[in-house]
């Protein structure tokens, strides 16, 4: 028939296994706190190229008895060397949260990741941290834009957003600012040595906050595109409040 040759790209959703890297105690573990019990939850968002296990290493210092720290991982993995053809098992490896290819079901499947991640570590007393790095940035902000569905603006209440190593995404969806108003805190970290750092982006990102009236507070540290260990433990080590 006219057209039958036309190629044509259709979605089928199929189940998988998502990667967690996790330091502190289990919820639902022996001798541990349960769900409800838990009493901090940090999930931190690693960068482009980077793997779970090993962004989580500079985290290691905050996890305690009553804070679970929580490293998903992109499901899109890939060789960082290397040319095309069979990789030696040395080859390193890295992952990534989206690319620019099919975009939108991208950011759709990560954000439903990430309501489930949430969904299976923190109660209903739970504060929470989200910490975004590089590209995690972008992820972590459009999960507080787009996650939990049509949930209120309130489910974001008792939780702090650390932006660390890159700007807000211009391409937040209208509406969102309610739920970042609806934020306990929003840091963004910056270091003075970093490569990669837009001062560009950093000055749209601070224009769209003070227009939507969004309070956030700018910390900086000497070094350059990485988690920086000292900040971290000096300015994040305390039990978040409600």
């Amino acid at each position: 028939t006219p057209g039958s040759e036309a190629i044509r790209e259709i979605h089928l959703e199929v189940p998988r296994q998502a990667r967690l890297a996790l330091v502190g105690p289990t919820p639902g573990s022996e001798g541990s706190p349960s769900e409800r019990s838990l009493e901090e939850l940090w999930i931190v968002l690693h960068g482009y190229r980077q793997l779970a296990r090993r962004f989580l290493r500079p985290f290691r210092g905050l996890a305690g008895p009553n804070r679970l720290v929580v490293a998903p991982e992109g499901h899109s993995r890939f060789y960082l060397e290397g040319a095309p053809g069979p990789h030696r098992s040395a080859d390193p490896v890295g992952a990534s949260w989206m690319t620019r290819e099919d975009r939108e079901m991208e950011i759709r499947d990560y954000v439903a990741y990430l309501d489930r991640v949430r969904g299976r570590f923190a109660g209903p007393g739970t504060r929470l941290t989200v910490l975004g790095f590089s590209q995690g940035v972008h992820t972590a902000a459009r999960w507080v834009a787009l996650g939990a569905g049509g949930e209120a603006v309130e489910r974001w209440a008792d939780t702090r957003l650390v932006l660390w190593g890159a700007a807000l995404p211009r391409d937040l969806p209208s509406g969102s600012a309610g739920r970042f108003r609806a934020l306990s805190e929003l840091v963004l970290v910056r270091g003075k040595q970093d490569q990669l750092r837009n001062r560009d982006d950093e000055e749209w990102e601070e224009r769209w906050l003070d227009r939507e009236e969004i309070p956030f507070q700018v910390e900086e540290h000497p070094g350059g595109h990485r988690i920086a260990e000292p900040l971290l433990r000096e300015r994040f080590r305390r039990p978040l409040k409600k």
